[in-house]
């Protein structure tokens, strides 16, 4: 257990290191009134699953993406079409979303709509999940402060987005998804590699749906 923990603690200052260099080596994203224009009808594909207004569909897996950040959109969309997401067997929302990432074929598609996600107007999905402690929550949130800042408001700078108005089920999946390694595991996704052992700290699932309690009452 104690090596265990070391070599999270370790791999974890390595990564925090990595990661800032890759964000700001990233290109800069833009948000014209074209590429918003466009995107919105791009959209249209995406919204079969997320919605008109990025609101999601458990029903579908497709989580609320209403007001998230552009270049976390567009980052994922890439990460997605590369391969770097949506590839391994068990992750079928994941095998599902890589052929619509990979629907933008031309060049400035994908900043498109990114750009037009990013103009939505984010709502707070109502909660699904049920039995979480946000106090508990609490304290294992603190970890997750260096990435996703004390009101899990996101840094760019890390990588890491907005969490605020992220659908709890999604949340939960994705913990489950960075802990199993079914998400996390290629080397040139650098900051899912710094999410995998984030979410190895939780040891069951109650633990994950404590610190998703706390995540979704922190105020708007």
């Amino acid at each position: 257990m104690i090596a265990r923990k070391l070599w999270i603690k370790g791999s974890l200052i390595a990564l925090v290191a990595i990661v800032p260099a890759v964000a700001e080596n990233a290109p800069a994203i833009g948000n014209t009134p074209g590429d918003v224009e466009r995107g919105e009808e791009l959209y249209q594909l995406c919204a079969q699953c997320h919605g008109e207004s990025g609101l999601g569909n458990l029903e579908f897996e497709a989580p609320a993406i209403a007001g998230l950040e552009e270049w976390y959109v567009e980052s994922q969309l890439m990460k997605f079409r590369q391969g770097l997401r949506g590839m391994h067997a068990q992750d079928l929302a994941g095998l599902r979303m890589r052929p619509m990432a990979k629907s933008l074929v031309h060049e400035g598609d994908v900043a498109a709509v990114a750009a037009f996600v990013a103009t939505l107007p984010a709502i707070r999905p109502a909660p699904v999940n049920v039995g979480g402690d946000a106090e508990k929550g609490k304290a294992y949130y603190a970890v997750c402060t260096t990435c996703h800042g004390p009101q899990a408001a996101g840094m760019r700078k890390q990588q890491a987005p907005s969490l605020k108005n992220a659908s709890d089920w999604y949340l939960l999946a994705q913990l489950k998804k960075f802990k199993a390694g079914i998400r996390g595991t290629d080397p040139r996704d650098t900051a899912s590699l710094l999410m995998r052992p984030m979410a190895m700290t939780l040891l069951d699932e109650q633990a994950m749906r404590d610190v998703i309690a706390y995540i979704i009452a922190l105020p708007e």
